[in-house]
């Protein structure tokens, strides 16, 4: 198995940020509302903050997923499984759509999604092909769902995967750890953002001029 230093390094490694949106984060959101508790996604927010400005400062692309529904991609397939149309979460142009507390930096791609996977009908993969990258540092929501079936995805296109325990969230412990469990044991590796944040400090000479 390839060490960690090897699996984020600035050049071949890119920042994943996966539904950090207010719907899914946030008590205000439509999730929230619902009564899904929404804490743990709000708790791991700082080490996403952390991470992203030390991907930022080395160098690492960051790229921010954002699920957004609307009727011309509510297939009668989705629509049945969500009840009609994503109960309303992430509509495009609403507030629950936009991010939480996360922003993309001019220059820094933003990749539209309308299913649980970053690849499905997006141009996700062109944007990690035109820079290069080999390896996927995932974060998000929900850990177990968008950000797993990511994670998965990538790693049959043969990406590696290294997947943040504390920098994704779900909505219940059982499946937050169960997830984790499926990341380590079939499809990457799973660390923390402190673990990534110390590669990249020891390393400054990896960090491009």
């Amino acid at each position: 198995m390839k060490p960690l230093s090897e699996l984020v390094l600035p050049a071949k490694s890119a920042v994943i940020v996966v539904d950090v949106q207010n719907d899914y984060c946030c008590a205000e959101g439509v999730l929230g509302k619902a009564g899904l508790p929404t804490a743990a996604a709000m708790a791991m927010i700082p080490n996403l903050q952390r991470l992203l400005t030390a991907a930022r400062a080395t160098g690492a692309p960051v790229i921010l997923v954002q699920m957004i529904h609307e009727a011309a991609t509510d297939s009668a397939a989705w629509a049945w499984r969500m009840g009609g149309g994503s109960n309303g979460v992430c509509r495009k142009g609403t507030w629950g759509a936009e991010f939480t507390e996360v922003a993309p930096l001019p220059g820094e791609p933003v990749v539209i999604k309308h299913r649980y996977s970053a690849f499905v009908n997006t141009r996700f993969d062109s944007v990690l092909r035109t820079l290069k990258i080999e390896n996927l540092i995932m974060t998000g929501v929900s850990t177990n769902i968008c950000v797993e079936s990511t994670a998965r995805h990538g790693y049959m296109l043969d990406y590696n995967i290294v997947f943040l325990s504390d920098c994704t969230a779900a909505y219940s412990p059982e499946e937050h750890e169960v997830s984790l469990y499926n990341m380590r044991t079939h499809f990457g590796v799973v660390a923390t953002a402190d673990d990534v944040i110390a590669v990249w400090n020891a390393a400054p000479a990896l960090t491009p001029a």
